[in-house]
């Protein structure tokens, strides 16, 4: 698993694989990944609400208090 993580804030889940599937990624998926997770963790609360919206962000709760 791979994520991008912002202490405090947010976190964003980037990618997922089985070790059993494929072995590691690739040096671009690195750099790919990297370039997606800085756009993420960078963005406005104003944009991170409209791609949930639209469904291209899900939100994940971790907390006791989330339902």
């Amino acid at each position: 698993m791979i994520v991008g993580y912002r202490m405090k804030d947010r976190a964003v889940f980037l990618l997922g694989f089985a070790k059993n599937e494929r072995e590691n990624i690739e040096d671009n998926e690195l750099l790919s990944l990297r370039e997606i997770a800085h756009k993420w963790l960078t963005a406005d609360t104003a944009r991170i609400q409209k791609e949930l919206e639209l469904g291209n962000l899900q939100e994940i709760n971790h907390d006791e208090e989330s339902e």
